[in-house]
């Protein structure tokens, strides 16, 4: 039986997207390609319109409705990004968009695809939720559900940006790819495998919803619970059928990630390549960091999306410069007595430790009266800096608490 999706159709889906996408470019990161001992690229999907790859997928999608599908609307579900996605290419293309989103959406997510003219409902926890709920208003009022992943229009619409690495990058030998239902993955593997043969793609997930490695092993998809991970984006209990159909036939590994190296490959990105991504789109870099020596150079890395709750962003950070050995948050109890405080920042200061915050406290329950804590965030300048203001701190006589 032929495949669902094959490279003409990618191939058709960027003839419809040319006019209306941008070609992202492909940036060098002498950083990963240390890491991998070869070339390493980012592709910078970040930088599409509506900051993601989603709208690819969303404009072929709606671009293939009949006229009067169009005039019904369309109805959509998203933690964010395909929201913008569909959002926009609902306006392009002069059709009603209503998007459902999780309660716990970031406000930056849910105020831009409002902003591309989408009606907004919030509705459940996670984006299964929201799934359901935007099922159910299609079937209520005749829209047309426009699915995130699970899709051929969709998936040969992202696999458009398998089409452009292929072009950018012949020399490729492996495309790592965040993945959540699926459908990006999938159509990058499609149109590489027509185009770019020796190239192997990797999906990575978030190791806290991880449903990808069990559903390519069963063949067909295999949920999970839903879980808490800062990659919201790629936060999907159960991949779609399709996808997982695709990928398998493609050969595709999917991998996974820890929460600290989400935020490390967000802290990279920010730092050394200049590049605002979400912890979603930073997946394959911190796959990467995680797993470098599995990887074949040279090495494209999909930047999947860079739309990101400032708030979000400056935990992340933190959370990056802590699990990179830069950030140091402590406790310690002192002598309630004046100069006590002023000799530990003094002591700090000597070792060239940074004070980012200090809060003094002189009355809680577990102080005694002569007693103060102090809680301190400190800037290190890494692993072996951390570990020395630590050890010479004890040394000092300091009772240390962390966290």
């Amino acid at each position: 039986m032929a495949p669902a999706v094959t490279l003409d159709d990618v191939l058709a889906a960027r003839a419809v997207l040319q006019p209306v996408i941008r070609q992202t470019p492909l940036l060098e990161s002498s950083a990963l390609s240390v890491l991998v001992g070869g070339p390493a690229y980012l592709k910078c999907e970040n930088l599409q319109r509506g900051g993601s790859f989603k709208v690819r997928g969303a404009y072929l999608r709606i671009a293939r409705l009949a006229p009067a599908e169009r005039a019904r609307g369309v109805v959509a579900a998203s933690a964010g990004n395909h929201a913008q996605g569909v959002a926009l290419a609902a306006a392009a293309l002069g059709a009603k968009a209503t998007v459902v989103m999780p309660i716990a959406a970031p406000l930056p997510k849910v105020a831009a695809t409002r902003s591309y003219g989408a009606e907004i409902v919030l509705h459940g926890a996670a984006v299964e939720d929201a799934l359901a709920r935007a099922q159910e208003l299609a079937a209520e009022t005749g829209s047309v559900f426009i699915h995130p992943f699970d899709h051929p229009d969709v998936i040969a619409g992202q696999g458009t940006v398998g089409l452009e690495i292929a072009e950018q990058c012949p020399e490729a030998r492996t495309i790592v790819v965040p993945v959540g239902g699926g459908g990006l993955a999938a159509g990058i593997a499609v149109a590489v495998r027509g185009v770019l043969p020796a190239a192997r793609p990797v999906g990575v997930q978030a190791e806290a919803v991880a449903p990808g490695p069990a559903s390519l092993a069963a063949g067909r998809p295999v949920s999970v619970s839903p879980a808490a991970t800062m990659a919201d984006g790629i936060a999907v209990a159960r991949p779609g059928e399709l996808p997982i159909s695709l990928l398998a036939g493609a050969g595709a590994e999917i991998v996974t990630v820890s929460e600290e190296n989400l935020s490390r490959g967000l802290l990279l990105c920010l730092e050394r390549a200049k590049q605002v991504v979400e912890p979603a789109g930073a997946a394959g870099v911190a796959a990467i960091l995680e797993h470098s020596a599995r990887f074949e150079p040279p090495v494209v890395i999909v930047l999947s999306g860079g739309n990101i709750d400032p708030l979000l962003l400056s935990k992340v950070l933190r959370h990056g410069l802590s699990a990179a050995g830069r950030f140091l948050a402590i406790r310690c109890k002192l002598p309630d007595r004046p100069g006590a405080l002023a000799t530990l920042l003094m002591e700090l200061a000597a070792l060239g430790a940074n004070v980012l915050d200090v809060v003094h406290e002189r009355v809680t329950a577990d102080l005694r009266v002569d007693e103060a804590e102090v809680s301190l965030h400190l800037e290190t300048r890494g692993p072996e800096h951390t570990d020395l203001v630590i050890t010479q701190l004890r040394k000092a006589g300091y009772t240390l608490l962390f966290g």
